[in-house]
Order: structure tokens, then sequence, then C-alpha cells
């Protein structure tokens, strides 16, 4: 493959400029996948074409290491383009990131994985979700399970919420293992025999994803493909999950841009001018600039934050990083239902995009972290400090 847009620019600003070029056929592809709940392929396929999904390779091999700074503002663009599509590749530029700076998997394995990410564009993601245990950051153990046989683990389960099973070419799954009860991920190939998905993603919300069912009967991976151990209890900070509000931030921004667009059109015969003139709209539109703006400042701040510290420090900010998406995601909710109010009935309208951006926004609220899980957690925190 060879990158002929964003790997041979040097600054954040020039790959941002190219990505926001870029991304505006999504926009029109959108209504069409969100009608059909079909998977965008051809929009991934022009993100590999750009080298997009080779940004958070590491350097050492190949890649550019972007910061995630960048990675949550690139986000932010294919968001406001596509939600579906920006989610979707979202789980693989974070987890990338994540494996590059958290060295977790072993090295040979991660290599030859980066390796085809830059040569084949080859995707992964995390499948942890399962029907009995719910959101893996509940700490439900899974069902799914792996026995050791003759130097090769037979892993057995079902995976929900398996967000871009159309085009994967590797499942990171999580599993237990019957023998000690441990829990480990294992990295699967998508042509392993007995490894199949279910297409069951019938959300009204965020149809785009392709978050099937993954099934997985028997499938056979060699000793070495388990990457890592899963330690119960305390999971280190997870900056890299701010891709999950830098999504929502560019749905809501879309809603924004069309109903202030709607507002300078908009001249029913009552008035003089366009509703944009009058006192109500303008606060309207003020409220949903007012919160864009807090919400990418505390978005981009905390990722700067996080660009800049150590990996002790990064430990610490696990309630910022839970208020980020909480912040982030209720104010999104909120902006396009004030967009609605701005449009009127017709933003009701199956060919509005509003209904499609007020169905989408919602789906963060079930992102993890868990809304009810970062106010506990800031609560703790709080009370720990007035403690020392």
């Amino acid at each position: 493959m060879i990158y002929v847009d964003l790997f041979k620019q040097q600054t954040m600003n020039e790959r941002l400029l190219t990505l926001e070029e870029k991304v505006q056929p999504f926009k029109e592809r959108a209504f069409k996948h969100d009608e059909e709940a079909s998977f965008p392929v051809e929009n991934i396929e022009e993100l590999k074409d750009i080298g997009y999904t080779g940004l958070t390779v590491p350097t050492r091999y190949g890649g550019k290491e972007i910061s995630l700074v960048e990675l949550v503002k690139a986000q932010e663009i294919i968001g406001k383009a596509d939600g579906s599509t920006a989610l979707s590749i979202g789980w693989h530029m974070g987890i990338v990131q994540n494996l590059g700076e958290e060295q977790s998997w072993p090295e040979d394995i991660y290599a030859s994985f980066c390796k085809e990410v830059l040569d084949d564009g080859a995707l992964l993601n995390n499948t942890a979700t399962e029907p009995a245990t719910g959101s893996p950051t509940r700490g439900g153990k899974p069902e799914t399970t792996a026995e050791l046989e003759d130097g090769n683990w037979l892993i057995t389960g079902r995976k929900t919420f398996t967000t871009m099973a159309p085009v994967l070419d590797y499942f990171v799954v999580s599993a237990t293992l019957p023998t000690d009860e441990s829990v480990a991920n294992f990295l699967i190939p998508r042509e392993s025999p007995g490894l199949s998905i279910e297409e069951t993603w019938d959300s009204i919300a965020m149809r785009g994803t392709g978050s099937h069912d993954l099934v997985l009967e028997n499938v056979k991976v060699p000793e070495h493909h388990l990457v890592t151990y899963l330690m119960p209890g305390n999971k280190p900070a997870a900056g890299w999950l701010l891709h999950i509000p830098a999504c929502y931030l560019g749905i809501a921004e879309a809603a924004k841009d069309y109903a202030v667009g709607f507002a300078k059109e908009y001249s029913p015969n009552s008035i003089e001018g366009t509703i944009s003139d009058l006192p109500n709209v303008k606060q309207k539109i003020g409220e949903m600039e007012l919160l864009t703006q807090q919400n990418k400042h505390f978005l981009y701040g905390v990722a700067e934050k996080w660009d800049k510290a150590s990996y002790e420090q990064r430990q610490e900010m696990k309630p910022e990083l839970g208020a980020v998406k909480y912040s982030v995601v209720n104010d999104a909710v909120k902006i396009v239902d004030i967009a609605m109010r701005i449009a009127g009935a017709r933003s009701l309208s199956s060919q509005n995009p509003l209904q499609r951006y007020y169905r989408d926004v919602r789906a963060g609220l079930h992102n993890p972290p868990m809304d009810d899980m970062t106010i506990i957690l800031l609560a703790s925190d709080a009370i720990k400090r007035a403690e020392t």
C-alpha cells in the first residue's frame, strides 16, 4: 500500500486538513447506510488509502505515532461527516495506540501486526461484551472459554457488539481459562476455521457500525496468540477511549451546523428576514455554541495533558478521562435536541439528518465508561482528596 497523502505530511494541521477534505463524501453516504443498516465499507477503504489507519502505529515500526490530541481531533472530523464510520475506525485507531504505549503484547506479535496495518491495511477490534456479562467494564467474567490442547488454544463462545465486524482482519477475544479461572485476551485472525459473524445488529442508533455477533466454535489458534492476561480489579487509565467522546462531539457539531444553516435560510412570511434574526433562535444557537466550545476545550485539554504526562501521572487521570466522556456525550445529546427545536417538526422527517444525529448521539450514553460509574469515581476521588 502506498500512502499518497497523510504519511507524506509532516504536521498535525496538514493531516487534519487533508482528512477533512477526504471525508466529505461520507456525509452523502451516511443517509443510505443508516437507512439500510449497511456497513460503509467504502469509507473504511478510503481511510486506509490515505494512510489514516496506520497513523497510531509507533514510529519504531514505521508509523506516525500521532498524539492523543491529534487522534481526538481526527475522530471528531470523521464523526462530523459520519458517526458510524468514526466510532468504527476509532476502536482500531485507539487500540493500536494503546498497545504501542502499554507494550502489553509480546513484541513479535505486535510488530507483525503493525507491519500488516502498514502494508495491507489490517484492522482489529476488541470483542469483550457477551449476552450474559453485559459491558466488560462492569467486571463480568467471560463465558467464552479457551482450553489448551496440543500446543493450540481451542476457543468457544459468542461475543456481542463486535463493531466493524464486516471488515475486521483480527479479533481480540477475551476468554476464561477453565483450568485456573484466569482471563486472557487472544488474537484471532478472521480466516480461522470455526469463526463466523452472525448479522444481529438491529439498533436504531449507529446503524452503520456493523456491530454484529462474533461466534466462535472450537476456533484453533497457536499457543503464542494468548497476547495478554487480564488482571481483575484496577485497570490502567485509558486515554485512547477519548476517541468515543470525540466521535459524538463531531456528530453534535454536524447538528449545530445544520440548525444554524437552516436558521439563516428559513424565512416564513410571518416575519421579515430569517429566523436567525429572532432573539429566541439566537438564544438557542448561542447555547449550542457555548456547549461546543466548552467540550472542545475539555476534550483537547485532557488529551494534551495525557500526551505530556508520565505513566504514573496518567494513572491518576481516570476521573478526568471519565468526566470528559460524560460531559461531551451528555452535552452532545443537548446540542442535537436544541438543533431539532430550531428546525421544528421537519427535524423528525426521515429525510432530515437531524433525526439520525438524535439517534446516534444517544448511543454514546452506552459506550464506556458508563455515566454512573464515572459519577461514583468522581465522588470517590473528591472524598479522597478532601481527606489528605
